[in-house]
């Protein structure tokens, strides 16, 4: 095994209520490097997401998925959480009746003390939450913090983002990038980052706060170009996601 790969995707195809959806997605993304995804809707790009995190709903039809060495590719949710992915949702539910600080405390699985609940809900400027209904009555920018609340006590291998400054004002975005990069452990030196993550982004505005190392284009279930998340955004901006459907350059 290549302990760099901490995800490999091979020949993933997936359908969705009897509709192919992902024809042929190959992935590998290193311990400690963070790829984004851009793409029009309905691309495929959260049917990705939600297929590596092991929703029941994605159907895979061909392909394998392994993490860590590991072959996940019919592992159950609950088991890929174990093992190290985490997922933040692009619209996350509102669930009443469990209190923020419950849902932080299981995501913790006994691994931490009180004190550490009380250190993370301060950096996420969650305090005031934790005995709030999750998610219930919160705005755009307080549920995504509440999201990487969970996943910071989780604390995964691989973070999978659903477009992390969707919904956020200008005043939560930089929080909200803050929050991202010590999730994926930025603060520490590249050699020694193990955490990984996966960004799906529309705008490219979360780029502003938090350093991807590649990006893809995906376009109708296919990924069909891979460079700097950068290029390909500018490229993107003034061509629009037609151009990479046609451009020979960097097809893949």
């Amino acid at each position: 095994m290549d302990k760099e790969k901490l995800l490999e995707i091979i020949g993933l195809k997936v359908e969705v209520g009897g509709k192919e959806i992902l024809h042929g997605i190959d992935l590998t993304i290193n311990a400690g490097e963070t790829h984004v995804i851009y793409g029009p809707n309905g691309s495929g790009k959260t049917t990705l997401l939600m297929t590596i995190m092991g929703f029941p709903r994605y159907k895979i039809t061909a392909g394998k998925i392994m993490f860590e060495g590991q072959d996940v590719t019919y592992a159950s949710l609950d088991e890929r959480a174990r093992v190290g992915i985490g997922l933040s949702f692009q619209r996350p539910p509102i669930v009443r009746g469990v209190k923020t600080r419950d849902m932080v405390n299981a995501c913790f699985n006994g691994r931490e003390e009180a004190a550490t609940l009380t250190a993370l809900a301060e950096k996420a400027n969650m305090t005031g939450f934790l005995d709030r209904d999750i998610n219930h009555g919160f705005s755009g920018g307080e549920t995504k913090r509440s999201e990487l609340l969970q996943l910071l006590a989780q604390s995964p291998d691989l973070v999978l983002l659903d477009e992390p400054e969707s919904g956020v004002d200008l005043e939560n975005i930089a929080l909200i990038g803050e929050l991202i990069n010590d999730l994926l452990g930025k603060t520490h030196p590249m050699r020694s980052r193990t955490r990984s993550g996966l960004i799906i982004s529309h705008t490219g505005h979360i780029l502003n706060y938090v350093n991807a190392r590649t990006g893809y284009v995906m376009f109708e279930g296919r990924i069909i170009c891979e460079g700097d998340p950068h290029e390909i955004l500018e490229t993107v901006k003034i061509k629009g996601y037609g151009e990479c459907a046609s451009c020979q350059t960097c097809k893949r």
